[in-house]
């Protein structure tokens, strides 16, 4: 449930319009819906200030149906993660009016939050080969209500790429920088804007990267301040944390 459906709840009972019974029953699975294989975290919206996502990887088509149908009768949104282009067809079959967006690998269903206060964000990507992680970035973002920026292909290994880039990026409140071999893009943006910027490492590069660590180690080292870093290939969770530190908490 979200706020605004529990506010709209309240003012119901408050106005005689439904009844105790039913507010109760509308109430009774805020700690979360028992759907015998899942237990959704119904709740989580009012705590924290964003809903649940569905991870996809590993779930089955049937059971990400009936997990998407639940979510979206409590809040009247989803947002589905990590969800490749078969088991995305089979999803939109049963819910014509989501929509999927193959590189960020992201489902989304209803409405963007609508939050006057969500600050802009800039997510820039170092390569192309970064762009799935970056977009995923991008588009939880926006969901999330963040008007964003896509600033693409400014990796270090042609810095004035970036530097053409440099007042559009300063605009932004929050910056995420998604980068795969060396990882050193976060520390050059760093040294150049005045907002917190979340670091993302891919698993992109050649083997000595060791699937990302290399570029987790390097962001996780940066010398200039002002770097938080996620997990490799983490678009999701930088997401979550720009969209708190955009919103100021």
């Amino acid at each position: 449930m979200t706020p605004e459906k529990l506010r709209t709840l309240l003012a119901a009972v408050a106005a005689g319009e439904v009844s105790t019974d039913d507010a109760v029953a509308q109430l009774a699975e805020l700690p979360y819906a028992d759907l015998g294989f899942a237990k959704l975290d119904l709740h989580r919206e009012l705590r924290s200030g964003l809903p649940e996502a569905i991870y996809a990887a590993g779930k089955r088509s049937d059971d990400l149906v009936a997990i998407c149908r639940r979510v979206e009768a409590a809040h009247g949104r989803v947002l589905v993660t990590r969800l490749e282009a078969e088991p995305a067809a089979a999803l939109a079959a049963e819910l014509p009016d989501a929509n999927y967006h193959e590189r960020a690998r992201v489902l989304t269903l209803g409405a963007p939050h609508d939050d006057p206060e969500a600050g802009r964000v800039a997510v820039l990507a170092a390569g192309t080969s970064d762009l799935p992680v970056a977009d995923e970035a991008a588009v939880c973002l926006e969901f999330f209500g963040h008007p964003v920026d896509r600033v693409w292909d400014v990796g270090v290994a042609g810095l004035h790429r970036l530097l053409g880039q440099l007042p559009e990026v300063r605009k932004a409140r929050v910056v995420v920088a998604v980068a795969g071999m060396d990882g050193a893009l976060p520390t050059v943006v760093a040294s150049l804007v005045k907002v917190p910027v979340v670091a993302v490492p891919t698993s992109v590069g050649y083997g000595a990267s060791f699937g990302g660590v290399a570029a987790l180690l390097t962001m996780l080292n940066a010398c200039a301040p002002g770097v938080g870093v996620v997990n490799i290939d983490n678009g999701y969770g930088a997401a979550v944390l720009a969209s708190r530190a955009a919103r100021g908490g």
